[in-house]
């Protein structure tokens, strides 16, 4: 079920750009109350998924989590050209400075089974 709020209910933010007040008087406000998920082709989907299953930033988390436990076992092969092995440090760097914000805040770090590497039975 989405969260709804009314203005001054809490929890409630608003983006003040000074900018904005010059370049864009009404400041993408038309309202009293807006709610806006962006473009999407099935807007209802998207809201029940954002408010009852996961965020944008924990869908990204999770997808980083396992492009990093692959990212580990394509290394394993020694298989990899010069082009894959800097995109895969790039991805590796990021992961590691959204983990160093997330210690910042005192975020929970990632699950266990994927800061350990997996035994093979």
């Amino acid at each position: 079920m989405p969260v709804f709020r009314l203005p001054l209910s809490g929890n409630v933010t608003q983006s003040i750009l000074p900018w904005n007040w010059i370049f864009n008087p009404t400041g993408g406000q038309f309202g009293l109350v807006n709610i806006a998920l962006g473009q999407s082709s099935d807007p209802a989907v998207e809201e029940e998924v954002l408010s009852d299953i996961a965020s944008y930033g924990k869908q990204l988390g999770r997808i980083e989590d396992a492009l990093l436990l692959l990212i580990a076992r394509a290394e394993k092969s020694g298989e990899l050209g010069a082009d894959e092995k800097q995109a895969f440090a790039a991805l590796k760097d990021m992961a590691g400075e959204i983990a160093a914000v997330k210690a910042k805040h005192g975020a929970a770090p990632a699950p266990a089974a994927l800061s350990k590497p997996r035994r093979k039975r």
